[in-house]
């Protein structure tokens, strides 16, 4: 059959979305310049923020990339932000974009290493509440030392490391042939069920490591890029920002622990699922088989990975030069030494980061909406008019309900900046400049869990190629992380209330 014109667009269009996902987006396009020309910007900015979000709830529909990037080219156009706009917040978080074009690339020549350390983790911890702990707590380590994009990225390569043994074997491949593990066409109809209960199992662990990230990712200087921002500017060292904000990051750490077992105890809104025994018996032969067969060079090579992997640690930690380039240095240091010098192998590598790193981009572009239109301004003039305790609950609250919404990074620099501001003009004392710090930071990386709009982390987890595979929406990650906002999000309000100052 011939298809017109009109068909053969609509058909082109967003791929292979559904029809009305694809009308829903025009409707999007029509209705943002009849907003902002006869009804009102600020309306017209805040339903753009709301469309925006919408695209990347259906990411499994259609990768956010091409949708937002329509409606951010959109608003430039009709002007309500600027390129130059969009390049200063791009410019402002080029440290971001560096550490996922190098750092992400980087962990994936890590990946030899770290499948074999928590392939090991992973068969010998049976009890999943056990299991469930030790990956939250390995990530709130690592992100306290580490970015939690980096953490997020070892905890995506181990994962798909998983799922992909097992779909091979599942379809009738050996776990070293080449498959589609997107295609589940080829699965054997008895291995079905396990496959979704295998799915339903390593969301588990996806979430609880990803909830690590922000609980360990709050408490240092180096775990989130608005913590060196807000400490730069309070001129608090490593140590000293630690000591600030461990009144309220210590409680919400031992809390989020506790939500942990909870939800693995009594099998919570999707939690308790238990790793399938021929899922496990499939990874133990796995496991066996490489063991069986390593060679001197792949124990040098594991041991290499190693010791870059603990370069990395300490680099980060020190921070002797910026995320990104530590990454850089991976990337050399990891192939070098391990024989991998061929252009393809080393590009197929950057494959994971690039496209997230052109919507992080997309995104800056909605968040200079944001600021071109002052859509915060009424919300941050509010919140400096109180007084005293209320006036740090209200950054705490104000701080964590924006997050959800908007960049965590952005709403810190806002608040941050008009605390500066109220500081140097004398309307607040020292002291309750560093309490707001806190406040901000605290405010800004807690409740932010309650979407993957809030956490870069988040974000990227949602748009990985693991998230399709083992079927984790932006609902469900909404739903999963649902527990652990309402647990974390008052203990850090009452935190804040009680033992902060």
């Amino acid at each position: 059959m011939t298809l017109t014109y009109g068909q053969a667009f609509l058909k082109s269009f967003l791929g292979k979305s559904p029809d009305w996902y694809k009308l829903t987006i025009v409707g999007f396009l029509i209705l943002n310049p009849i907003l902002f020309f006869f009804v009102d910007p600020f309306v017209a900015g805040w339903v753009l923020i709301l469309e925006f979000i919408f695209t990347l709830a259906m990411a499994l529909k259609c990768y956010p990339l091409q949708p937002g990037g329509l409606l951010a080219i959109e608003a430039i156009v009709i002007g309500m932000a600027s390129p130059e706009t969009v390049y200063h917040e791009a410019e402002v978080n080029f440290p971001v974009i560096l550490l996922l074009i190098f750092m992400v690339a980087g962990i994936s020549f890590l990946k030899e290493m770290l499948l074999f350390t928590f392939t090991k983790i992973l068969l010998r911890v049976r009890s999943k509440v056990l299991l469930s702990l030790t990956f939250v707590f390995l990530a709130a380590v690592l992100s306290a030392f580490l970015d939690a994009l980096t953490v997020t990225a070892v905890v995506i390569a181990v994962a798909s490391g998983f799922y992909g043994v097992y779909h091979r074997v599942a379809s009738g491949f050996h776990h070293d042939a080449s498959s589609d593990i997107a295609d589940d066409n080829s699965v054997h109809e008895h291995s079905r069920a396990d496959l979704e209960q295998f799915r339903a199992f390593l969301r588990n662990i996806m979430m609880h490591a990803a909830i690590g990230t922000a609980l360990g990712g709050v408490s240092t200087l180096v775990g989130e890029p608005q913590n060196l921002l807000i400490g730069h500017i309070m001129e608090w060292d490593f140590i000293e920002f630690y000591k600030q904000v461990a009144p309220v990051s210590m409680p919400v750490l031992a809390v989020g622990l506790l939500t942990t077992i909870v939800l693995e105890k009594f099998k919570l809104v999707g939690y308790g699922v238990q790793l399938p025994a021929h899922v496990r018996t499939i990874l133990e032969k796995f496991d066996d088989e490489q063991s069986k067969k390593m060679t001197r060079q792949d124990i040098v090579k594991l041991w290499i990975q190693a010791l870059v992997a603990l370069f990395l640690v300490f680099a980060l930690a020190l921070h002797i030069a910026e995320v990104g380039i530590i990454g850089l240095a991976v990337i050399v240091l990891a192939t070098a030494f391990t024989g991998i010098t061929d252009e393809h192998s080393i590009g197929h590598a950057f494959q994971e980061a690039l496209p997230f790193t052109a919507l992080l981009v997309v995104f800056f572009a909605i968040v200079g909406v944001i600021h071109e239109l002052h859509l915060f301004t009424p919300v941050v003039n509010f919140v400096l008019e109180m007084q005293g305790q209320a006036q740090l609950v209200g950054f705490y609250i104000a701080n964590g309900v924006l997050s959800m919404v908007s960049d965590n990074v952005f709403v810190a620099t806002v608040y941050i900046s008009e605390v500066q501001q109220a500081f140097e003009a004398g309307r607040i004392t020292r002291e309750q400049f560093e309490l707001l710090a806190v406040a901000i930071n605290t405010g800004t990386n807690i409740p932010s869990v309650a979407t993957p709009n809030g956490q870069a982390a988040f974000l990227f987890l949602l748009t990985s190629g693991i998230a399709p595979l083992i079927r984790l929406s932006y609902g469900k990650m909404v739903l999963l992380a649902l527990p652990y906002t309402i647990s974390m999000s008052v203990t850090g309000l009452l935190a804040t209330i009680y033992l902060l100052g």
